[in-house]
Formats: structure tokens, C-alpha cells, sequence
């Protein structure tokens, strides 16, 4: 699946995988919007792995959810603003930030996870389930 670097005629905006996937993104993100209310993916992602994982370093939060430092810590500062987490230095290694769900939190978490649910269900929707499937594992393999 190779082309010549200089073969304009062979590029096409609409057929290239990055266009597409920066779209259907965008699609994604409205979607979301519209269906969990005060929370942007990024803080949903962020509290979505605080309740799986509990407690975790700033850093390994952003791991986690593929956010690297300077979005990670963004999110973190707005989640606090909102007292949804909580953060304090680590017992065992100083320089870690421990970041935490506050019990306002995890109910705002547990009332967004039907509308991310349903945000899934409607990006997904042009899709039969076979190939929403098929969809999800390929995006896997891309990462």
C-alpha cells in the first residue's frame, strides 16, 4: 500500500485515515457533550480510571488515559476546582502528586457513566453491531 511521495492525484482529504478519525472524534466529543452535562471526556476518562485503578500518581493517571503531562495536569486542576478529586504529596515518594476520586466524585461519575454509555451507543449508531465491533478492535490495534 505504497504511493509515490510526489503523486498528488493519489491524495484525498476525505480517504485519508487521520482526517477521518479527527471527524469522527469531533462527532464523538458533540455527542458527548450533549449527553454527560459538566464534564469533557478528558475529566470523564480521568475519573472513569481514578474509579477503576483508586488513588494514582498524576503521572500514571496520564498514562492511563493517553493524556501526557501539561493535559493531564489541566484536567486534574479543573477536576479539583470542581471538587470532584482530591490530590496530596505520596507517603513513599515525595515527588509523586497521589490523585484521588472525592465522594462528590464518584457520584458525579456514576451519574455521567449512562450518558458515556449512551455517547458510545450513538457514535457507534451508523455502524451495525458487528461492525462497531470490528471497528473497536481494529482502533485497538492502532494504539
Amino acid at each position: 500500500m505504497s504511493t509515490k511521495p510526489t503523486d498528488i492525484d493519489a491524495y484525498r482529504l476525505s480517504e485519508q485515515a487521520g482526517f477521518n478519525l479527527r471527524r469522527a472524534n469531533q462527532r464523538h466529543v458533540a455527542i458527548f457533550s450533549r449527553l454527560v452535562e459538566g464534564l469533557t471526556p478528558t475529566q470523564f476518562a480521568a475519573l472513569a480510571r481514578l474509579y477503576e485503578f483508586g488513588a494514582l500518581s498524576q503521572n500514571r493517571l496520564g498514562r492511563l488515559t493517553a493524556m501526557d503531562s501539561a493535559t493531564i495536569k489541566g484536567v486534574v486542576e479543573r477536576l479539583k476546582a470542581k471538587d470532584l478529586v482530591s490530590s496530596r504529596a505520596d507517603l513513599s515518594d515525595q515527588r509523586l502528586r497521589l490523585v484521588e476520586l472525592s465522594d462528590k466524585g464518584r457520584e458525579v461519575f456514576e451519574r455521567a457513566l449512562g450518558g458515556a454509555l449512551d455517547a458510545r451507543v450513538e457514535t457507534l449508531s451508523p455502524l451495525t453491531e458487528e461492525e462497531a465491533r470490528a471497528f473497536e478492535a481494529l482502533l485497538a490495534k492502532l494504539v
